[in-house]
Protein backbone atom coordinates (compact mmCIF):
# COMPACT_ATOMS: atom_id res chain seq x y z
CA UNK A 1 0.00 0.00 0.00
CA UNK A 2 1.66 3.24 -0.97
CA UNK A 3 1.33 6.10 1.31
CA UNK A 4 1.98 9.84 1.71
CA UNK A 5 5.80 10.43 1.64
CA UNK A 6 7.58 10.92 4.82
CA UNK A 7 8.87 14.63 5.57
CA UNK A 8 11.69 14.82 7.51
CA UNK A 9 15.25 16.59 8.81
CA UNK A 10 18.33 14.02 9.14
CA UNK A 11 21.27 15.86 11.30
CA UNK A 12 24.49 15.85 8.77
CA UNK A 13 27.16 18.17 10.68
CA UNK A 14 27.60 18.79 14.45
CA UNK A 15 26.39 22.67 14.45
CA UNK A 16 29.60 24.98 16.23
CA UNK A 17 27.53 27.52 18.09
CA UNK A 18 23.92 28.18 16.98
CA UNK A 19 22.52 25.38 14.59
CA UNK A 20 21.73 26.72 11.31
CA UNK A 21 19.38 24.99 8.60
CA UNK A 22 23.35 23.56 7.24
CA UNK A 23 23.18 21.73 9.93
CA UNK A 24 20.37 19.57 8.68
CA UNK A 25 19.10 17.60 5.39
CA UNK A 26 15.17 17.49 4.46
CA UNK A 27 14.30 14.96 2.62
CA UNK A 28 10.84 13.49 1.53
CA UNK A 29 10.98 10.09 1.67
CA UNK A 30 8.69 7.51 0.69
CA UNK A 31 7.24 5.29 4.07
CA UNK A 32 8.24 1.84 4.16
CA UNK A 33 6.14 -1.04 4.35
CA UNK A 34 5.13 -2.54 8.10
CA UNK A 35 6.83 -5.89 9.38
CA UNK A 36 5.12 -7.45 12.19
CA UNK A 37 5.38 -6.09 15.54
CA UNK A 38 5.43 -2.30 13.43
CA UNK A 39 3.45 0.17 13.82
CA UNK A 40 3.49 3.64 11.74
CA UNK A 41 2.64 6.73 13.31
CA UNK A 42 1.48 10.32 11.50
CA UNK A 43 3.01 13.42 13.77
CA UNK A 44 0.37 15.45 14.92
CA UNK A 45 2.94 17.58 17.18
CA UNK A 46 6.70 17.85 17.77
CA UNK A 47 8.60 19.29 21.07
CA UNK A 48 10.94 21.37 20.73
CA UNK A 49 13.12 21.46 23.64
CA UNK A 50 16.66 22.64 24.65
CA UNK A 51 18.15 19.74 24.99
CA UNK A 52 18.33 18.82 21.76
CA UNK A 53 21.13 20.81 21.32
CA UNK A 54 23.02 18.96 23.83
CA UNK A 55 21.80 15.93 21.89
CA UNK A 56 23.65 17.45 18.68
CA UNK A 57 27.10 17.24 19.92
CA UNK A 58 29.62 14.58 19.93
CA UNK A 59 30.67 13.28 23.57
CA UNK A 60 29.17 11.19 26.36
CA UNK A 61 25.97 12.23 27.93
CA UNK A 62 22.81 11.03 29.74
CA UNK A 63 21.95 9.85 26.42
CA UNK A 64 23.76 8.97 23.09
CA UNK A 65 24.09 12.00 20.66
CA UNK A 66 22.18 11.89 17.32
CA UNK A 67 24.41 9.87 14.68
CA UNK A 68 25.29 11.96 11.87
CA UNK A 69 22.99 11.36 8.65
CA UNK A 70 19.75 10.10 11.28
CA UNK A 71 16.51 11.66 11.73
CA UNK A 72 16.61 14.17 14.72
CA UNK A 73 15.66 13.09 17.87
CA UNK A 74 12.32 14.91 19.24
CA UNK A 75 9.58 13.70 21.44
CA UNK A 76 6.21 13.97 19.89
CA UNK A 77 2.19 13.33 19.74
CA UNK A 78 0.66 11.58 16.95
CA UNK A 79 -2.17 8.71 15.51
CA UNK A 80 -1.58 5.66 14.61
CA UNK A 81 -2.12 4.96 11.27
CA UNK A 82 -1.60 1.22 10.46
CA UNK A 83 -0.82 -1.52 12.85
CA UNK A 84 0.76 -5.04 13.17
CA UNK A 85 1.62 -4.78 16.90
CA UNK A 86 -0.87 -6.24 19.44
CA UNK A 87 -0.17 -3.66 21.63
CA UNK A 88 -1.77 -0.28 19.42
CA UNK A 89 -4.85 -0.44 17.02
CA UNK A 90 -4.97 1.92 13.77
CA UNK A 91 -6.15 5.20 15.45
CA UNK A 92 -4.56 5.23 18.76
CA UNK A 93 -3.22 8.37 19.85
CA UNK A 94 0.53 7.83 20.98
CA UNK A 95 3.26 9.59 22.88
CA UNK A 96 7.06 9.12 22.18
CA UNK A 97 10.52 9.87 20.40
CA UNK A 98 9.19 10.49 17.29
CA UNK A 99 11.53 12.63 15.81
CA UNK A 100 11.76 15.29 13.54
CA UNK A 101 9.59 13.58 10.48
CA UNK A 102 5.81 13.99 9.94
CA UNK A 103 5.36 10.12 9.78
CA UNK A 104 7.28 7.10 12.06
CA UNK A 105 7.94 3.61 11.96
CA UNK A 106 8.16 1.75 15.78
CA UNK A 107 8.58 -1.64 16.98
CA UNK A 108 6.06 0.30 19.78
CA UNK A 109 9.07 0.25 22.47
CA UNK A 110 9.13 4.15 23.63
CA UNK A 111 5.64 4.80 22.80
CA UNK A 112 2.73 5.43 25.20
CA UNK A 113 -0.98 5.61 24.72
CA UNK A 114 -3.03 8.58 25.33
CA UNK A 115 -6.17 10.16 25.78
CA UNK A 116 -7.20 13.19 23.14
CA UNK A 117 -10.40 13.33 25.26
CA UNK A 118 -8.56 13.57 28.79
CA UNK A 119 -6.77 16.33 27.57
CA UNK A 120 -5.62 18.13 24.25
CA UNK A 121 -2.96 16.91 22.67
CA UNK A 122 -1.08 20.01 23.02
CA UNK A 123 -0.96 19.44 26.58
CA UNK A 124 0.76 16.16 25.88
CA UNK A 125 4.04 17.64 25.20
CA UNK A 126 3.67 20.86 27.87
CA UNK A 127 2.21 20.12 31.21
CA UNK A 128 1.80 16.30 30.78
CA UNK A 129 4.88 15.36 28.86
CA UNK A 130 8.77 15.91 30.03
CA UNK A 131 8.36 19.78 30.23
CA UNK A 132 5.77 19.61 33.32
CA UNK A 133 7.38 16.27 34.92
CA UNK A 134 10.94 18.07 34.88
CA UNK A 135 9.26 21.13 36.31
CA UNK A 136 7.53 18.56 39.06
CA UNK A 137 9.97 16.51 40.23
CA UNK A 138 12.66 18.91 39.81
CA UNK A 139 11.18 21.03 42.34
CA UNK A 140 9.50 18.93 44.84
CA UNK A 141 12.12 15.71 44.88
CA UNK A 142 15.26 17.93 44.25
CA UNK A 143 14.02 21.46 45.51
CA UNK A 144 11.95 19.94 48.06
CA UNK A 145 10.43 23.11 49.00
CA UNK A 146 8.99 23.88 52.70
CA UNK A 147 6.29 26.02 53.14
CA UNK A 148 7.49 29.93 53.67
CA UNK A 149 10.80 29.37 51.79
CA UNK A 150 11.92 32.06 49.12
CA UNK A 151 11.89 30.15 45.31
CA UNK A 152 13.30 31.22 42.73
CA UNK A 153 13.26 30.47 39.14
CA UNK A 154 15.31 31.63 36.04
CA UNK A 155 13.53 31.42 32.85
CA UNK A 156 10.31 31.88 34.65
CA UNK A 157 8.55 32.32 31.85
CA UNK A 158 9.36 29.16 30.08
CA UNK A 159 7.97 25.98 29.53
CA UNK A 160 9.67 24.82 32.90
CA UNK A 161 9.92 27.50 34.79
CA UNK A 162 6.64 28.58 34.41
CA UNK A 163 5.54 25.32 36.24
CA UNK A 164 7.74 25.21 38.95
CA UNK A 165 7.12 28.41 39.97
CA UNK A 166 3.11 27.97 39.93
CA UNK A 167 3.85 24.44 41.83
CA UNK A 168 5.97 26.51 43.99
CA UNK A 169 2.75 28.92 44.75
CA UNK A 170 0.80 25.71 45.37
CA UNK A 171 3.23 24.60 48.21
CA UNK A 172 3.27 27.74 50.42
CA UNK A 173 6.13 29.58 48.49
CA UNK A 174 7.30 33.45 47.82
CA UNK A 175 7.96 32.68 44.58
CA UNK A 176 9.89 35.20 42.03
CA UNK A 177 11.01 34.30 38.87
CA UNK A 178 13.94 35.97 36.51
CA UNK A 179 12.51 36.49 32.63
CA UNK A 180 13.48 38.30 29.58
CA UNK A 181 10.98 41.16 29.29
CA UNK A 182 8.31 43.47 30.72
CA UNK A 183 5.65 41.57 29.03
CA UNK A 184 7.01 38.10 30.12
CA UNK A 185 7.21 39.52 33.81
CA UNK A 186 4.49 40.44 33.52
CA UNK A 187 2.26 37.78 33.04
CA UNK A 188 4.22 35.10 35.25
CA UNK A 189 2.96 37.66 38.04
CA UNK A 190 -0.51 38.57 36.83
CA UNK A 191 -1.51 35.52 35.05
CA UNK A 192 0.88 32.97 37.00
CA UNK A 193 0.55 34.53 40.46
CA UNK A 194 4.56 34.83 40.84
CA UNK A 195 5.49 37.62 43.99
CA UNK A 196 7.63 39.06 42.26
CA UNK A 197 9.68 39.25 38.39
CA UNK A 198 13.30 40.04 37.51
CA UNK A 199 13.82 41.33 34.18
CA UNK A 200 17.50 40.31 33.17
CA UNK A 201 17.52 42.24 30.17
CA UNK A 202 16.90 45.56 31.86
CA UNK A 203 18.59 47.02 35.14
CA UNK A 204 21.17 45.51 37.67
CA UNK A 205 19.94 41.91 38.27
CA UNK A 206 21.80 42.20 41.34
CA UNK A 207 20.29 44.95 42.72
CA UNK A 208 17.10 43.39 42.00
CA UNK A 209 17.88 40.07 43.73
CA UNK A 210 17.63 41.88 46.65
CA UNK A 211 14.81 43.80 46.50
CA UNK A 212 12.91 40.54 45.42
CA UNK A 213 14.43 38.31 47.75
CA UNK A 214 15.32 40.56 50.68
CA UNK A 215 15.83 37.50 52.98
CA UNK A 216 17.76 35.49 50.54
CA UNK A 217 17.33 32.70 48.65
CA UNK A 218 15.98 28.82 49.80
CA UNK A 219 15.37 27.26 46.57
CA UNK A 220 16.82 28.08 43.31
CA UNK A 221 15.54 26.37 39.96
CA UNK A 222 18.30 27.16 37.32
CA UNK A 223 17.29 26.98 33.84
CA UNK A 224 19.61 29.35 32.39
CA UNK A 225 23.53 28.97 34.47
CA UNK A 226 26.56 31.08 33.33
CA UNK A 227 25.85 34.99 35.11
CA UNK A 228 22.74 34.37 36.28
CA UNK A 229 23.89 31.20 38.87
CA UNK A 230 26.77 33.14 39.76
CA UNK A 231 24.76 35.69 40.95
CA UNK A 232 22.47 33.93 42.63
CA UNK A 233 24.91 32.04 45.05
CA UNK A 234 26.14 35.19 46.40
CA UNK A 235 22.40 35.42 47.51
CA UNK A 236 21.10 31.91 49.09
CA UNK A 237 20.54 30.64 52.62
CA UNK A 238 21.76 28.54 55.09
CA UNK A 239 20.85 24.68 53.55
CA UNK A 240 19.30 26.41 50.52
CA UNK A 241 18.92 24.07 47.66
CA UNK A 242 20.18 25.02 43.81
CA UNK A 243 18.14 22.45 41.51
CA UNK A 244 20.12 22.68 38.46
CA UNK A 245 17.69 21.89 35.08
CA UNK A 246 19.71 23.17 32.17
CA UNK A 247 21.76 26.02 31.47
CA UNK A 248 20.31 27.38 28.23
CA UNK A 249 23.35 30.15 28.26
CA UNK A 250 25.95 27.60 27.71
CA UNK A 251 24.18 25.61 25.07
CA UNK A 252 25.92 27.31 21.81
CA UNK A 253 29.11 28.68 23.26
CA UNK A 254 31.77 28.51 21.07
CA UNK A 255 34.36 28.76 24.01
CA UNK A 256 34.63 26.95 27.24
CA UNK A 257 31.53 26.83 29.19
CA UNK A 258 31.32 28.88 32.27
CA UNK A 259 31.13 27.74 35.45
CA UNK A 260 30.11 29.53 39.04
CA UNK A 261 33.00 31.41 40.32
CA UNK A 262 30.65 31.55 43.65
CA UNK A 263 30.36 28.00 44.05
CA UNK A 264 32.62 28.71 47.78
CA UNK A 265 28.74 29.91 48.88
CA UNK A 266 27.70 26.52 48.73
CA UNK A 267 30.39 25.42 51.49
CA UNK A 268 29.92 28.58 53.84
CA UNK A 269 25.79 28.01 54.07
CA UNK A 270 25.81 24.71 53.88
CA UNK A 271 24.09 24.32 50.78
CA UNK A 272 23.47 21.45 48.24
CA UNK A 273 23.76 22.22 44.40
CA UNK A 274 21.88 19.06 42.40
CA UNK A 275 21.66 18.12 38.72
CA UNK A 276 18.96 15.82 37.58
CA UNK A 277 17.48 13.95 34.46
CA UNK A 278 13.40 13.43 34.42
CA UNK A 279 14.06 10.30 32.82
CA UNK A 280 15.04 9.08 36.46
CA UNK A 281 11.61 9.60 37.62
CA UNK A 282 9.99 8.21 34.98
CA UNK A 283 7.88 5.24 36.97
CA UNK A 284 6.28 7.83 39.17
CA UNK A 285 5.13 9.76 35.62
CA UNK A 286 1.33 9.07 35.52
CA UNK A 287 1.53 9.93 39.31
CA UNK A 288 2.76 13.51 38.83
CA UNK A 289 0.40 13.84 35.50
CA UNK A 290 -2.79 12.86 37.66
CA UNK A 291 -1.62 15.54 40.27
CA UNK A 292 -1.03 18.09 37.72
CA UNK A 293 -4.36 17.51 36.43
CA UNK A 294 -5.98 17.72 39.58
CA UNK A 295 -4.31 21.06 40.24
CA UNK A 296 -5.30 22.59 36.58
CA UNK A 297 -8.91 21.18 37.20
CA UNK A 298 -9.17 23.73 40.37
CA UNK A 299 -7.65 26.39 38.42
CA UNK A 300 -4.12 26.41 40.25
CA UNK A 301 -2.19 25.42 37.29
CA UNK A 302 -1.88 26.93 34.02
CA UNK A 303 -0.15 25.91 30.82
CA UNK A 304 0.78 27.78 27.42
CA UNK A 305 2.03 26.35 24.28
CA UNK A 306 3.67 28.14 21.35
CA UNK A 307 2.80 26.50 17.99
CA UNK A 308 4.26 27.15 15.30
CA UNK A 309 2.40 25.68 11.97
CA UNK A 310 4.92 23.00 9.48
CA UNK A 311 7.29 20.98 9.88
CA UNK A 312 8.94 22.81 7.18
CA UNK A 313 10.01 25.67 9.70
CA UNK A 314 12.13 23.12 11.81
CA UNK A 315 15.42 24.93 11.60
CA UNK A 316 14.15 28.21 12.07
CA UNK A 317 11.64 27.77 14.59
CA UNK A 318 14.36 25.27 17.34
CA UNK A 319 16.33 28.96 17.35
CA UNK A 320 13.32 30.36 18.63
CA UNK A 321 14.26 28.71 22.06
CA UNK A 322 17.98 30.34 22.04
CA UNK A 323 16.90 33.78 21.19
CA UNK A 324 13.91 33.59 24.09
CA UNK A 325 11.13 34.36 21.41
CA UNK A 326 8.94 31.55 22.10
CA UNK A 327 6.28 32.26 25.05
CA UNK A 328 5.28 28.70 26.01
CA UNK A 329 6.18 25.33 25.81
CA UNK A 330 7.29 25.74 21.84
CA UNK A 331 5.94 22.73 19.44
CA UNK A 332 5.71 22.39 15.92
CA UNK A 333 2.66 21.48 14.55
CA UNK A 334 3.00 18.94 11.70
Amino acid sequence: MKLALNKQFKLISRPIGLPTRDDFEYSETPIPLLNEGELLVKSEYISLDPAMRGWMNEGKSYIPPVRLGDVMRAGGVGRVLESKNGKFNKGDFVHGLLGVQSHSVSDGKGMTKIDPNWAPLPLYLSLFGLTGMTAYFGLLSIGEPKQGDTVLVSGAAGATGSVVGQIAKIKGCHVVGIAGGQKKCDYIINKLGFDGAIDYTSGNVASALKTNCPDGIDVFYDNVGGDILDLVLTRINLNARVVICGAISQYNNTTPIKGPANYLSLLVNRAKMQGFIVFDFASQYKEAAVQMGQWMAEGKLKSKEHIVEGIETFPETLLMLFSGENFGKLMIKV
